[in-house]
């Protein structure tokens, strides 16, 4: 195998424990895709190829954080001479891991599709994001939904999608004063990101519309409709398309 292209050579991993039971692999600085390709070619080797004691890996901007079981790992490696932890263990399987993937292999990506009723009650704050930038709010609504975003992790609250690639020219900060409650649905804008609450709670992103769709699904496996590495697409329906979708 040709070593010179893992993902070693561009970007140095950094391990450290996290409790007991897992391990953290930092990749990098910043929310840029280099990094998430990183983190998405190792995530799905391990779920393809995992060890033994594996329990699960969950991604974030820079890095993974790969959870183990110590007693499956110490009860195989026990009749070893030499007086080994758990971590170091799967410290020493991680990096001999890593330096079997390729940073070259392409990444599949699911694209999902989300309907949104943009402004009005649906939107109370896409108004003041065209405000913002001096735009109508016909064009925040065309730039928002002509976007292709990535889903960079699934956090905050269950099935809630950290997207990326929003575009600067509607980018917009934060709300000085969060709202204590958000509809389950709303889509929202902060800074250089967009996404979607999967369940009601406080929050303080720029709504500038709302879904019918539900993201968190509690009695699915897995409980969230969308993943990290997913393509998202908005697509604008009418307040009539929202009820029908909604009643349905």
């Amino acid at each position: 195998m040709d070593r010179s292209k893992n993902l070693l050579n561009e970007t140095a991993c950094n391990m450290s424990p996290l409790g007991d039971s897992a391990i953290v692999i930092t990749f990098g600085n910043g929310m840029e895709y280099s990094i998430h390709k990183k983190i998405k070619l190792f995530m799905d080797l391990l779920e393809e190829e995992p060890f033994a004691g594996f329990v699960e890996c969950v991604p974030a901007f820079t890095n993974l954080t790969i959870f183990y079981d110590p007693l499956v790992i110490y009860n195989i490696h026990k009749q070893s001479n030499e007086a080994t932890s758990p971590y170091d263990v799967v410290r020493s399987i991680l990096n001999r891991k890593l330096l079997d993937l390729i940073e070259d292999t392409k990444v599949s990506h699911r694209t999902v599709s989300i309907p949104v009723c943009y402004g009005g009650e649906y939107g109370p704050d896409l108004e003041d994001v065209a405000r913002y930038h001096d735009l109508t709010t016909d064009e925040v609504i065309h730039i928002h939904s002509t976007g292709e975003y990535l889903a960079y992790m699934i956090g905050f609250a269950p099935g809630f999608p950290f997207l990326g690639g929003l575009s600067k020219d509607i980018a917009t900060p934060r709300r000085s004063s969060p709202r204590m409650t958000i509809p389950a649905g709303a889509v929202g804008i902060a800074g250089m990101q967009t996404g979607v609450y999967p369940i009601s709670t406080p929050g303080g992103w720029q709504l500038i519309g709302q879904t019918p769709m539900e993201l968190f699904l509690p009695n699915v496996t897995p409980p969230s409709l969308l993943q990290a590495g997913d393509m998202v697409k908005f697509q604008p329906i009418s307040e009539q398309e929202y009820k029908e979708i909604k009643g349905g």
